[in-house]
């Protein structure tokens, strides 16, 4: 994301945290900046080095994680549970309400995308979670997947 574009996604999130009624702190603005700047998942230690570099102040991790914490409650960032890093959600500058997110990972380049889940797929995996006789606690899906490009990677790599 360039530089304008992460102005414009900033302002959007200050929108949204002054709807709700939440304190989009400067720390807090900084961590989610850092989150919209990168191309791939961050885990709470890379936003400290990363914010170390980008502001030029050090911030504990545990800091990093109660902000982290505040995103995800405020849904501008996810976390993703399979590796236990963060991204900044893709929707912030929508004004609209998006369904549950689906991450697609490539685990070739660790590539990200974030897409909705209709309800009714959503229903449909409830219904089956329930029907053997558990609870759903988070609909949100992580899929292991390549992406294009690293599928065509691993195609002429094989071909070769």
């Amino acid at each position: 994301m360039n530089a304008s574009q992460v102005k414009q996604t900033l302002g959007a999130a200050e929108d949204s945290c002054r709807a709700t009624g939440a304190r989009l702190t400067e720390k807090r603005k900084n961590v989610l900046a850092v989150l919209l700047r990168s191309s791939k998942p961050l885990s709470a230690y890379d936003i400290v080095d990363q914010y170390l570099q980008d502001y030029g102040e050090p911030i504990p991790a545990m800091s990093v994680y109660r902000m982290l914490d505040f995103l995800a409650k405020e849904n501008l960032a996810h976390k993703l549970n399979s590796e236990n890093k963060y991204l900044a959600c893709a929707h912030i500058n929508c004004d609209h309400h998006h369904g549950t997110p689906q991450f697609l990972i490539c685990g070739g380049c660790n590539k990200v995308s974030e897409i909705g889940i209709s309800p009714e797929v959503i229903s449909a995996l409830r219904d089956a979670v329930s029907g053997a006789g558990f609870q759903l606690k988070s609909s949100q899906l992580e899929l292991d997947c390549l992406c294009d490009e690293c599928a065509r990677q691993a195609t002429q790599c094989s071909e070769s």
